[in-house]
């Protein structure tokens, strides 16, 4: 054994392991494997949160497999992801470590035909590494196999499955395993939700928690960046972000990161249609689809992928250098986890942010949860101004062809079929989301109009202006509760950037671009026009 595998030796790793670590060029545990390892191997429990590229999935894939060694049998262990993508990724990593036990590894998340799947889990596969919802639609709908004898419940990525979406999944699942088990859960973010679940109690009295010290939750290494840009010029400043990095770095590795699936089919349209190739990546893919992006992505064939958050979680691409978010996410913890995707495991990396003045207050959230401030990666203003008729244009083309390709229809579909799947009437689903949905809005407008009113408490010397606003605030909530919350986060936007030396002369700066871009909208359309005429 290597004088490099001593550290792993201490944690209690056997030797066939730490030569397959060696083989991988893994000579010495991360931080969080030295916080895990042992103590799962000791029969704890654990709770462990790091930074993404921190060596999570080793520091739960090291102390099953030493244990499956000792006993195999099959199911030994069930991991539970949000994601495909992840699913895989996790699979290929025990395959790699597991391969002197020619280990049996079964991926379960619809990405296949569903009885091809429950043939692979009748033959009793060592691994289980699934998603929520297909796993359930298993336990319910076939009786070919059982999870009555496994020995590890893991869940990756854990704050994302203790969400909503997932509950009555979990439920399912969580009852059909073996209440002798030990449960590991591992994230870059570890919520109150996670600790305290009442789906999922732990062992108080042999449970250990893991997390970094550091408070700063984005790694040293990357460099954190923004964008001020006008919001309708939102797809002109992220071409123009793209292009000024690409003549630089031509051949590096850019992730764009945008809020919702339709928005990720459009962006990756239009920059295609401008010659910026591309691959994209999203929900509605079909999985084989999903895969070759990735590996598209991965092999250099393509260097730009534009995603939505099912990229953000767990994906080992170890040589993106750029992310950039097209839209800001709604919750701190989400941007952690996408600008994990560069500057992992010591490398360095950018995180480029778009941001409007509706943005500031997520922005100063984020900033906040990180603490760190962003700098400003800075655009020419008149270049943009060139190009706006050009993306503008071309956008709504690609708009107009995905409406002719029926986006909304197959996400309909999509929810149907797995409805159906499922076992449950869609019509009557439907109704009940569209109650749930109704619920959650209400209650997510009246808590962002608590948000908006206690920050307006805590912006100093406006003390009447603030009780004008509360006032109104109160008073309008009941007659037009969307229109108040806009009209309040404008002023609240406002009222921040003045008081940041950021953002300072942004309005000024944006009025200015717009009517430049107007300016110019009007002279190619004059062109357009006089060389019509002329023909």
């Amino acid at each position: 054994m290597q004088e490099s595998g001593k550290e792993f030796t201490n944690l209690g790793v056997n030797p066939w392991l730490i030569k397959q670590l060696d083989t991988l060029g893994i000579r010495s545990p991360t931080p969080i494997q030295k916080g895990c390892i042992k103590q799962i191997l000791d029969g704890h429990d654990c709770i462990g949160a790091a930074k993404t590229g921190s060596g999570k999935t080793f520091a739960f894939a090291l102390p099953i497999l030493q244990h499956l060694a000792q006993d195999p049998y099959g199911i030994f262990a069930l991991i539970l992801t949000p994601t495909h993508e992840l699913a895989y990724q996790i699979a290929d990593q025990f395959l790699i470590l597991g391969q002197p036990l020619q280990l049996r590894v079964c991926i379960v998340t619809g990405g296949s035909d569903q009885l091809e799947e429950s043939l692979k889990l009748a033959k009793r596969p060592h691994i289980v590494v699934a998603m929520p919802g297909r796993l359930a639609d298993h336990i319910t709908g076939c009786d070919t196999f059982s999870l009555k004898k496994i020995k590890y419940l893991v869940l990756d990525e854990a704050d994302r499955l203790f969400s909503e979406s997932f509950e009555e999944n979990l439920k399912t699942i969580f009852s059909a395993l073996n209440p002798k088990r030990q449960n590991l859960l591992f994230s870059a973010t570890i919520t109150d939700d996670v600790r305290e679940s009442s789906l999922l109690p732990l062992n108080k009295e042999k449970l250990v928690t893991w997390s970094e010290s550091d408070p700063q939750l984005t790694v040293s290494t990357l460099e954190q960046q923004y964008v001020v840009c006008p919001a309708y010029a939102r797809d002109v400043y992220l071409v123009q972000t793209l292009r000024k990095y690409r003549d630089t770095k031509p051949s590096s590795h850019v992730i764009v990161f945008t809020d919702t699936k339709k928005e990720c089919q459009v962006l990756s349209m239009m920059l295609n249609a401008i010659g910026m190739d591309n691959v994209c990546l999203h929900g509605f893919m079909r999985q084989k689809d999903r895969v070759s992006a990735l590996t598209q992505f991965r092999s250099n064939l393509k260097c730009t992928l534009i995603a939505t958050n099912v990229a953000a979680r767990g994906l080992d691409i170890p040589s993106v250098d750029l992310v950039v978010n097209h839209k800001l996410p709604l919750e701190p913890n989400e941007y952690i986890h996408r600008v994990g995707r560069t500057a992992r495991a010591g490398r360095s990396g950018l995180a480029i942010s778009l941001i409007t003045p509706y943005d500031i207050l997520r922005l100063g959230e984020i900033e906040d949860k990180i603490n760190t401030k962003l700098t400003e990666y800075k655009i020419d203003d008149e270049e943009a101004v060139k190009v706006f008729t050009t993306v503008s244009v071309t956008r709504r083309e690609q708009e107009a062809q995905l409406d002719n390709e029926e986006f909304e229809q197959r996400k309909r579909n999509y929810k149907i079929k797995r409805w159906i799947m499922a076992g449950v009437d869609p019509d009557a689903m439907e109704e009940g989301l569209e109650e749930m949905r109704r619920k959650r809005i209400k209650a997510a407008k009246k808590a962002k109009l608590a948000k908006i009113k206690e920050i307006q408490g805590q912006i100093k010397n406006q003390d009447q202006e603030k009780q004008n606003d509360s006032e109104r605030l109160l008073q309008n909530e009941s007659e037009d509760i969307d229109k108040t919350i806009k009209d309040s986060m404008k002023k609240v936007n406002k009222s921040l950037m003045k008081k940041d030396d950021r953002f300072k002369n942004v309005i000024g700066k944006i009025s200015k671009i717009k009517r430049k871009a107007e300016i110019a909208e009007r002279q190619k359309q004059q062109s357009m026009e006089k060389f019509s005429k002329k023909k």
